[in-house]
């Protein structure tokens, strides 16, 4: 008899989960919108307001009564203990060059955050910025690192929270010395050094209510020149009669070109450039298409390297120069092909990462566009680097999948030969797990394909604890990565799914607009289709799948959760976007309206959004699955009114004894920059919560 067991044998001793929990009574206040002539009721519209005393007791009612429940499940401490104990290990990032020091993130282990380390050739490392010391809690986050170009002075951004809003600090590398005054009020953008005067960065006008939750559409592009007040700072763009969501830029290696890109939703976008020493006032079009994405990824000198999507779902490398900006000038550097790819640049080459079926395959290529070589990954996974200056005769990648955490190589360009730079020791073992990819059919006959990923001794007997994620939208590709959390889940014996469902990148244009607007629905038939497959494989059973997915992935799970509330035992909706109607309200929620449309546009997008939005198809007297919620109270991207109403409507109308909590984290974001900490608790509840709603009794 294998070992794997008796582990399993203990798992699935059944228990009685079926204690009755008293819910907080959520007023209804009932608010009526029309439609097209159709009446919306929104009884929980008084959620909204975030700076309510009334919306702070509720959330502070709704914590009590989900905390009493998680800390009731016998083996929580346990989950917490083994997430702990995986944790523990030493983890870095890729190094890369910055004057005179090669620069990498590191923790040694339980750190809340990240450490930025630094070394010189053949010396020691030492910390150069250590942002566990921003806060006590560990709730104030490092979120960028950007030099000057002699690397003599870094901006670092900060957010506090979990907030998107962020603080701009400017130190000496040499002395760490603080200069100059913070910024404030800077939002989605990173910051574009121009030589070593001062730098470009982006940012709204300051909410008239409040920040987190307050209506923002108009992104400006800003200058600030050292040693001056941040109010001083002048708009470079953004400040014209055409509004536009989102505003960044970039500065060429020389200097000498500033380019911008604008856009008002989260696909597509126009391209400019301003000439800094010959026309600094002056801005030219490079692309006025906000159809297709453009992006500048090299310079050399007069000529731009541009990747785009014009005329190439799959995305394409041009060039172009100066003089020759327009469309028609454009020459392919690397071409479309059937596999989508992005691309990176080092050491006067460029490197195309191409996805096949999710699986990472990387080509170099010179600046004419000149296969080089095939690099050869160390498996089956994805990888990230190969960046750095044109002068660097060496570069970085790392590679990882979904039971391997990702080891770091050191690359030479010129031959194409790598090396271990550096590889973490962990108290898991990759060796007994394994990934499987299969493809299934979805309800329209699409094959998608899945990874599935569990202990190799596994037995299909259908009583598998099963964790269906999924994302489906803003053509973001789902690819093979190590995380410590799934690693927890498969050692306690669990199976971790992720099908590459419609409205993701990992096919290309098509791929993803086939997961769009009047074509979401399809998102949800593949999400289905993929539970269904792995139930009639036996993976699992309903009894024993759970559903997770955060962001869009949340909405993914609240839509599939109130259509077939049958299909899964516990549901788990993080940060979620779930009403369908008023999402484009709040903050820039706006710029989604690519990917979902809005219910103003037109009566059959209004019919079309109502027909699954989450929090309007909670139906009277049905039994939901176990469902925990989970948002921030600073989550100023999906506003946590999405989860407090969404959970609300569930528990007024749900039947039957399984509970519907929602757990909201204080002082937390979207999720980016959450201290360690708090991820451990978080896990050691959604585990325990999942685990326990299964029936599970004990854990090894």
């Amino acid at each position: 008899m294998k070992k794997f067991l008796p582990l399993l044998y203990m798992l699935l001793i059944s228990c009685n989960t079926t204690t009755k929990i008293d819910y907080p009574i959520t007023e209804k206040r009932v608010v009526v919108d029309s439609y097209f002539e159709t009446n919306i009721e929104d009884p929980y519209r008084w959620l909204e307001d975030d700076l309510s005393s009334e919306t702070m007791k509720w959330v502070n009612s709704q914590n009590d009564v989900t905390f009493d429940h998680l800390n009731s499940i016998p083996y929580k401490n346990k989950l917490k203990d083994k997430l702990t104990k995986i944790w523990n290990y030493e983890k870095q990032t890729s190094p890369y060059y910055e004057g005179d020091y090669i620069y990498y993130y590191k923790n040694d282990g339980l750190q809340n955050q990240y450490v930025v380390y630094r070394k010189k050739a053949n010396s020691e490392e030492e910390v150069f910025l250590d942002p566990n010391n921003f806060s006590n809690d560990g709730t104030i986050s490092l979120t960028g690192l950007y030099f000057s170009e002699n690397g003599k002075l870094v901006s670092y951004l900060i957010s506090e929270g979990g907030s998107d809003w962020r603080k701009a600090i400017v130190m000496d590398t040499e002395t760490k010395e603080i200069i100059g005054d913070t910024l404030t009020n800077i939002k989605f953008s990173g910051i574009s050094w121009k030589g070593n005067d001062g730098f470009f960065y982006s940012s709204y006008d300051k909410p008239k209510g409040s920040e987190l939750s307050e209506y923002t559409d108009r992104h400006k592009l800003y200058y600030h020149r050292l040693g001056e007040r941040q109010k001083s700072d002048n708009i470079v763009f953004g400040n014209g009669k055409e509004k536009y969501r989102y505003v960044n830029s970039s500065v060429s290696d020389d200097n000498q070109f500033l380019f911008i890109t604008a856009s008002n939703l989260t696909d597509g976008n126009r391209l400019f450039m301003i000439d800094l020493i010959k026309s600094p006032n002056r801005i030219q079009v490079i692309s006025n298409d906000e159809t297709t994405d453009d992006n500048i990824v090299e310079t050399d000198g007069d000529t731009f390297y541009i990747f785009t999507n014009f005329n190439a779902p799959n995305k394409r490398l041009v060039k172009t120069t100066v003089k020759k900006l327009n469309r028609k000038y454009w020459k392919d550097v690397i071409p479309e092909s059937k596999n989508v790819f992005s691309v990176s640049s080092g050491s006067g080459y460029f490197f195309a990462e191409y996805l096949v079926d999710a699986i990472s395959k990387v080509y170099q290529y010179d600046y004419d566009g000149d296969l080089i070589r095939e690099i050869e990954m160390p498996g089956i996974g994805s990888s990230s680097g190969f960046y750095g200056e044109k002068e660097q005769k060496e570069l970085y990648f790392s590679f990882s999948n979904y039971y391997t955490p990702g080891n770091i190589y050191s690359f030479n360009p010129e031959n194409g030969d790598y090396d271990l730079y550096w590889k973490p020791e962990i108290e898991f073992n990759s060796s007994d797990y394994v990934s499987k990819q299969i493809f299934y059919k979805s309800k329209d006959g699409t094959k998608v394909p899945m990874i599935i990923t569990h202990k190799k001794d596994l037995i299909l007997n259908g009583k598998n604890p099963t964790i269906l994620y999924g994302y489906g939208g803003f053509n973001i590709s789902r690819t093979p990565g190590f995380s410590v959390t799934n690693a927890v889940w498969m050692d306690l014996g669990g199976v971790y799914a992720v099908p590459n469902i419609r409205g993701g990148g990992e096919y290309g244009k098509e791929w993803h607009n086939s997961g769009t607007k009047l074509n979401k629905q399809n998102v949800f038939d593949d999400f289905i289709a993929a539970g269904e497959y792995l139930i009639s494989s036996n993976y699992t059973s309903s009894d024993y799948l759970a559903l997770r997915g955060g962001s869009n992935g949340g909405l993914l799970v609240g839509a599939v959760m109130t259509q077939r509330p049958d299909l899964m035992k516990v549901a788990l909706p993080a940060v979620g976007v779930l009403d369908m109607l008023r999402y484009h309200k709040f903050t820039s929620g706006a710029g989604w309206a690519f990917d979902y449309g809005t219910s103003d546009e037109s009566e059959e997008m209004f019919k079309y959004l109502l027909s699954y939005s989450p929090i309007h198809n909670v139906k009277e007297n049905t039994e939901y699955p176990a469902t925990l919620i989970t948002t921030g109270d600073h989550d100023d991207r999906v506003v946590p009114a999405h989860s407090f109403k969404f959970a609300a409507h569930l528990q007024d109308k749900n039947i039957g004894a399984n509970p519907v909590l929602i757990r909201i984290e204080k002082d937390a974001g979207h999720g980016s920059g959450t201290p360690l900490s708090k991820v451990i608790e978080q896990y050691s509840d959604i585990f325990g919560f999942t685990l326990y709603n299964m029936g599970i009794k004990k854990i090894k």
